[in-house]
């Protein structure tokens, strides 16, 4: 408490090079408890039958309420940017839709 208030209550972040390098993954699953959202984080390559979960993050439902409106704002000043992004669905995504496709794969063909 006594370092937080050294720095004015600012949260001093470390980032290691290990972590700073990320972890590619083209897969995402998510599933929740009354307790708990769990993202897992998967890596699938062609012609493995086999993918293993490269990073788990769990949160409390109301840290993952405010990941996806931070999701949602910088993708909006993503887009002002850069343009839309586009996807390979015509349509949107019915809610409660699919957790379990990798990013960009048609369902069925991962």
């Amino acid at each position: 408490m006594e370092n937080q208030d050294k720095n004015n209550g600012q949260l001093k972040i470390e980032l290691t090079p290990e972590v700073a390098e990320g972890i590619y993954s083209n897969l995402a699953i998510i599933t929740h408890s009354s307790a708990e959202v769990v993202l897992d984080f998967i890596r699938v390559l062609p012609g493995l039958p086999k993918a293993n979960v490269k990073s788990r993050i769990v949160l409390a439902p109301e840290h993952a309420k405010r990941l996806l409106y931070a999701l949602q704002d910088n993708i909006v000043k993503y887009e002002k940017a850069y343009g839309p992004i586009r996807l390979p669905e015509t349509a949107e995504q019915p809610q409660g839709g699919r957790t379990a496709t990798p990013f960009g794969v048609p369902e069925g063909n991962a």
